[in-house]
């Protein structure tokens, strides 16, 4: 269906109290979990990146860009692990699914992607936490382009289900204005957003929300990355867990 090695098209938990730091621990080997929602009758594969040692693990969320696939994001999935989150990476592109529209107002004719997907990753919540693999019904939310403005609907609609939301450079769903959580968003070399998807200097810190510029193009964010560049995207990365309680 789709490859680990690919050209990009184009182109993520409310927390109570901070977390003590995160003791570094090694994964497990990824396995591919077939889901199934049965209220949208859809298929929701994902990859599950599991901590070693006994559960429940805080929970990740990773969305893939459009075009891509969702292995391809091993080192970042790796480092979350480390950390010790289980991350469950989302397959947002069945075989079934219609071609994205490439024409007309984006937030208009890519919505119901972005519907679909933003489904999926609280359908996929609800599963690890249900069968007690997540810590409880809230997430980090890690998207890359497509996957992040996936990301970014959901947050919107569903804060007290986010701890916090990491862009890899999404361009078209604006960046929720709420103090509840903290979003990081690494703005790639090469791409710039529409108007209204980042916030001002003034929103961005009433609203905890990080805008980072990387020195990596748009459609390199993901494990086709140089070592350097995967490097400067990780400390980002890194460094806002931290200082989160992530």
């Amino acid at each position: 269906m789709k490859h680990s090695v690919f050209v990009l098209v184009c182109f993520l938990l409310t927390a109570c109290a901070p977390v003590p730091a995160p003791v570094q621990t090694q994964a497990s080997t990824p396995v591919s979990v077939e889901l199934y929602d049965a209220e949208r009758g859809r298929q929701v594969p994902i990859i599950l990146y599991r901590p070693s040692g006994p559960g429940p693990h805080r929970l990740a969320i990773l969305s893939h860009g459009y075009g891509g696939a969702p292995d391809a994001y091993g080192f970042l999935a790796r480092s979350l692990v480390a950390r010790g989150w289980l991350v469950a990476a989302i397959d947002h592109e069945l075989d079934s699914d219609a071609p994205m529209p490439t024409e007309g107002e984006p937030r208009v004719v890519r919505m119901p992607n972005w519907r679909v997907g933003a489904d999926s990753i609280g359908f996929v919540i609800a599963q690890m936490t249900a069968r007690r693999e997540a810590l409880d019904g809230s997430a980090l939310l890690v998207g890359h382009s497509n996957g992040g403005d996936m990301a970014m609907l959901f947050a919107g609609e569903h804060p007290d289900r986010v701890f916090a939301v990491i862009s890899l450079d999404n361009r078209r769903m604006p960046l929720p204005r709420d103090s509840r959580f903290p979003i990081l968003t690494l703005r790639s070399s090469d791409q710039v957003a529409d108007p209204g998807v980042l916030p001002s200097p003034d929103e961005a810190a009433r609203f905890r929300i990080q805008v980072v510029p990387v020195s990596v193009p748009h459609n390199d964010m993901w494990d086709g990355a140089s070592d350097a560049q995967r490097a400067e995207m990780l400390a980002k990365i890194e460094e806002f867990l931290a200082d989160n309680g992530g």
